[in-house]
């Protein structure tokens, strides 16, 4: 089973809260950004002041895409849907896929269908998740 700390709390996550706050931490840490890990991260911030293009946003799903199947083994990426662009410069995407509670340990016996919504305004954050 996944267990970890909840970086605001403190408190014990398992599963796909853990997952969730994985996703999150992958999405908005830039690559380079960690001293013992340099490759860490997605390179989706880099793109966030640039033109809302259709290429732009593309690119924007490309590093979502290779970010998660690099970094997060739980969670294999099916779809992500850009669920809002708004004039204000809020963007926010919805990331479905498959949630395998021991994929961490290379055990993809057990899956569930999941989704996570990011909005991007000052970076990636989580707003809502559905089950």
């Amino acid at each position: 089973m996944r267990v970890g700390m909840d970086a605001q709390t403190g408190k014990l996550l398992t599963g796909w809260d853990h997952c969730v706050q994985s996703i999150g931490k992958i999405l908005t840490t830039r690559v380079g950004q960690r001293v013992m890990r340099r490759a860490f991260g997605s390179a989706a911030l880099d793109l966030q002041d640039r033109n809302a293009t259709p290429m732009n946003i593309m690119r924007v799903y490309t590093a979502i895409a290779a970010a998660l199947r690099q970094w997060e083994p739980g969670f294999r990426l099916k779809t992500i849907r850009l669920t809002r662009a708004g004039a204000d410069g809020v963007f926010a995407f919805e990331i479905s896929g498959i949630f395998y509670p021991n994929g961490h340990l290379g055990d993809y016996s057990l899956s569930e269908e999941r989704d996570v919504t990011l909005a991007a305004d000052t970076g990636l954050r989580l707003v809502r998740e559905a089950a």
